[in-house]
């Protein structure tokens, strides 16, 4: 346990970046709770920069339920949408400012573009999803032009970090393929196994993301409940953050749902289905595998990297063969018993407590020890 020269614990000061739009809050959160169990120190101080779209007033309880961890909340666009490049050295004087403020001994971004450029503290880059390889499995094509002052920025931030993370080893490639990304390592997200816990089933049929999100392909479960025997619920947002909404036609919409309420609808679902065409690593997958749920999901690399033979893949864009694929499921009770214990027993290898542990001796390797911390009282920049 680290200390100064009165005994008392110094706590390792990491500044984490993160948005309030998709799984990645979900990561950030988990690994906040977990990682004081993981350090040398006993003890970890987060504070969490979020930019995008603001957290939610259910977030906000969410984050400050976590002892050690403080949030900031920059009202700036993420890095892949609409007028980022505008505001984007805004946004980097804010995180300045920040870091100059807590002084962290690592900076951990959830993000790309950000991490190019000096700062006060050694930095790993996390990448979670990026527009190119978005681009490339949902339209079959190379992103526009249009994409290229994004793609130049997400690569100067990959070359500057020090480290560089993927959750997939498929998504590791796509860094490397689309920006030249140097070698980095994969670290498997994970999940707080105990939250989730599989109970009598229900026939029915549960998804949850963004019905908006071509990459999740939520349009194609919708297009198969027209011939699914059973009801088809999806959780999630369905307004994009430009505005635009996205309407279902056959299957049922549970709206955004506390983590607690999802994770209720997933202890009772006999299957949970995601035909995605673009998904990093999948949260949500992991968190239904750990329910119980029997998984159908799009026959993609990262999900075959993390599911092969505790899964039913389908080609993303058949519905016909989504639905064929779940109906064979309902008709065969031991065929679905068998699939469901496979992938509950595969997520027990996604633990959050080891997801930590990999962390934390990720930061050990970048980040030199310091021998007085920051005292509490710190004056840190307010939410713009």
């Amino acid at each position: 346990m680290r200390g100064d020269a009165d005994g008392r614990v110094i706590p390792l000061r990491v500044m984490m970046t993160a948005d309030a739009v998709g799984g990645v809050w979900r990561y950030a959160l988990t690994l906040a709770c977990e990682l004081s169990c993981a350090v040398p120190s006993g003890r970890a101080e987060i504070f969490l920069a979020v930019m995008g779209p603001p957290p939610s007033a259910a977030q906000r309880v969410e984050a400050a339920a976590i002892p050690d961890l403080r949030l900031f909340v920059g009202n700036f666009p993420l890095e892949w949408m609409k007028r980022a490049e505008n505001s984007f050295e805004s946004s980097c004087t804010w995180l300045r400012e920040l870091a100059a403020s807590c002084r962290p001994d690592i900076i951990h971004f959830n993000g790309y573009a950000h991490a190019a450029g000096d700062w006060p503290a050694p930095s790993v880059v996390v990448g979670h999803s990026c527009v190119l390889s978005w681009w490339r499995a949902v339209h079959g094509v190379a992103a526009p032009p249009e994409w290229r002052g994004y793609a130049r920025r997400v690569g100067q931030g990959l070359m500057q970090a020090d480290r560089i993370v993927a959750p997939t080893a498929a998504m590791l490639r796509a860094l490397t393929e689309h920006y030249g990304a140097p070698r980095g390592r994969v670290i498997a997200n994970g999940c707080e196994l105990n939250r989730f816990r599989p109970r009598a089933k229900e026939d029915f049929v549960l998804s949850a993301g963004r019905l908006w999100d071509e990459g999740k392909n939520l349009a194609t479960l919708d297009a198969a409940a027209e011939r699914i025997g059973c009801p088809v619920y999806v959780a999630g947002d369905f307004d994009h953050p430009n505005g635009r909404r996205s309407q279902p036609s056959a299957s049922r919409m549970l709206g955004v749902l506390a983590p607690e309420v999802l994770g209720e609808w997933m202890s009772r679902a006999a299957i949970y289905a995601l035909p995605a065409r673009y998904e990093p690593f999948g949260l949500s997958i992991l968190e239904a595998a750990a329910s119980g749920c029997a998984l159908v999901l799009g026959d993609i690399p990262a999900l075959r990297e993390l599911w092969d033979k505790a899964a039913l893949f389908v080609p993303p864009n058949d519905s016909l063969a989504l639905a064929q694929a779940i109906e064979a499921l309902r008709g065969d009770g031991a065929a679905l018993r068998r699939l469901s214990a496979a992938a509950h027993r595969r997520s027990r290898a996604f633990a959050a407590a080891r997801m930590a542990r990999s962390y934390a001796a990720l930061y050990g390797e970048v980040a030199p020890p310091r021998g007085i911390g920051v005292p509490a009282s710190v004056a840190v920049p307010a939410d713009i």
